[in-house]
């Protein structure tokens, strides 16, 4: 072993590995926050941010650390300390997350998503990715024999650790978290740095107790922790896994079955087992066909952009005759999912592109365009600007409409869904909002002008399902017009996350007021007994 260190070729592995894994658990810490706090911008500035803190401080601790005692047995054991507690994160980081989540919900008004998401990772990830951030400065001390070859010796270590954080960026994220989830992801580099540790230790023949005791360690981390259910409480999941983009679990009750790519965020999409309306916003969606007259056309053509498993585009098939539906779904997996396990028909045309790059590349038009691109809990901004809603009008026919579904309803001035109204409203001629009860969505339609409203009454009456037309005349009922302001959201401005954020916050209080309340008063055991 010594032989080994003498000639840098295993100091330089260890660089190589150090870096990887790095990079590894930062994209593994990004899918292991995404089902609590979302995957927005918002969250993984959060995460670079902390993993840099970590790193920095390692930096700093490890350089003085090796000019006070240069003992290559301290780096390799705080390589195995570091290997075990990312090992321990598919074990316990999710109950941590919620923890941090209940003790926060009850103590602060504003940012909770900033507070529980930095709190999860100082907890979580701070503490390994310090010891890891020691490596470096270590293996200079280690490696470098005089001022001659420094610079090359240094160079070297470098290039190595940036070959391995470029491995460590590409392979988690299209090779083992859609393969074999986020769980046995950090499994995976957690055994990388423990073997790295032990092979040092075994050659030196020294410290084996605390080497088995690591196996052991490691081994019951595997066990407990391979499994990476996030909804640990769901006892009966149809599908539970991960894709490139999201979290996925397809749960089935007695009359519907649903697809989450979120635990904490609701339903993205649902088939009912009898075709029946959703009781969700997909039924107050289906007044755009209605609108653009898909009733009395004998061929009507219908894009989704975010089409999910399809639920809006069964329920315009169910319910209208004669409609080409055509979808743009970025994530594949669920794609797959639709037609496994939601009965997406064959005849539906899914693309798995993006929504605005999809209309960018092709030139037909449509006479309805549904936007549902929400993810988890905000819209990706390059589908929230003036120039892509101005993209959206370029591809409807001249009686054609749009309707959008906008999430977290909020009556804050400023809010986002009023950037996206304003936005809209300067695209759009009309433009009207109705309110989903029950929920916190709102469905927004606009046309060119305010003959959406005339058909919509019209062609009512001409519905041959009695459900659909009470659906109908309850939109009716309930459209306001909306007038626009100047809150406008482009290409090189739109703080989709921000906006997002603040509404979080106020329906977060709104849910939880009693019991905050409650815990003020009586404490936990107040919770305990309300509950």
């Amino acid at each position: 072993m010594e032989n080994i260190l003498k000639n840098k070729y295993y100091l330089y592995l260890t660089e190589f590995f150090a870096g990887m894994s790095v990079m590894a658990v930062e994209l593994g810490a990004s899918r292991l926050l995404a089902p609590y706090f979302s995957s927005s911008q918002i969250v993984w500035t959060i995460i670079i941010g902390t993993i840099m803190i970590a790193m920095a401080l390692g930096n700093i601790w490890g350089g003085r650390s090796a000019d006070k005692n240069p003992n290559p047995d301290k780096l390799y054991m705080r390589l195995i300390v570091a290997a075990l507690w990312i090992a321990a994160i598919p074990v316990a980081g999710k109950y941590i997350i919620l923890g941090i989540s209940a003790v926060l919900v009850m103590s602060i008004n504003n940012n909770f998503l900033i507070l529980a998401g930095f709190a999860a990772c100082m907890v979580i990830f701070v503490f390994p990715l310090f010891l890891l951030g020691t490596v470096t400065p270590s293996l200079v001390k280690y490696t470098v024999d005089s001022l001659d070859d420094s610079g090359k010796t240094v160079g070297t270590l470098g290039a190595f650790n940036t070959i391995g954080s470029i491995i460590g960026t590409f392979l988690p994220t299209f090779v083992t978290i859609p393969a074999v989830g986020t769980s046995i992801t950090f499994l995976i580099f957690s055994g990388i740095l423990l073997l790295l540790g032990l092979i040092y230790f075994v050659g030196r023949r020294e410290k084996k107790g605390t080497c088995a005791a690591a196996v052991i360690f490691f081994l019951l981390c595997s066990i407990f922790g391979h499994s990476g259910s996030f909804a640990f409480w769901e006892n009966s999941l149809l599908y539970e896994g991960e894709s490139i983009y999201n979290y996925l679990q397809v749960k089935e009750t007695d009359d519907s079955v649903i697809l989450s790519t979120n635990v904490l965020f609701g339903v993205q999409s649902i088939m009912k087992k009898d075709d029946s309306l959703t009781g969700m916003y997909y039924d107050y969606a289906l007044a755009a066909p209605v609108m653009a007259g898909v009733n009395e056309k004998e061929n009507a053509d219908i894009l989704i952009l975010g089409m999910g498993t399809g639920t809006f585009g069964k329920q315009c098939m169910n319910f209208f005759d004669h409609v080409s539906i055509e979808g743009v779904e970025i994530d594949q997996k669920i794609t797959d999912l639709a037609e496994e396990y939601f009965a997406l028909p064959d005849t539906v045309k899914v693309t798995t592109y993006d929504g605005r790059a999809y209309l960018q590349a092709v030139e037909q038009k449509y006479d309805v365009i549904m936007v549902d691109a929400y993810q988890d809990i905000t819209i990706p901004f390059q589908m929230s600007s003036i120039e892509f809603f101005t993209l959206v009008k370029e591809h409807l026919k001249e009686d054609g409409v749009m309707v959008v579904n906008m999430n977290m309803h909020s009556d804050e001035k400023g809010n986002i869904n009023e950037y996206l109204s304003d936005t809209i409203a300067h695209v759009f001629g009309a433009v009207y909002t109705a309110d989903v009860k029950g929920s916190t969505n709102r469905e927004l339609f606009a046309a060119e002008n305010d003959e959406i409203l005339d058909r919509l009454a019209g062609n009512t009456e001409l519905l041959n399902n009695n459900e659909l037309a009470d659906m109908m005349k309850r939109v009716s009922a309930e459209l306001v017009k909306y007038d626009k302001e100047e809150l406008l959201l482009t290409d090189d401005k739109a703080p989709v996350e921000l906006l997002g954020m603040s509404v979080i916050d106020g329906l977060i209080q709104g849910e939880i007021g009693y019991y905050k309340r409650i815990f003020q008063e009586e404490g936990i055991e107040g919770i305990l007994n309300a509950m």
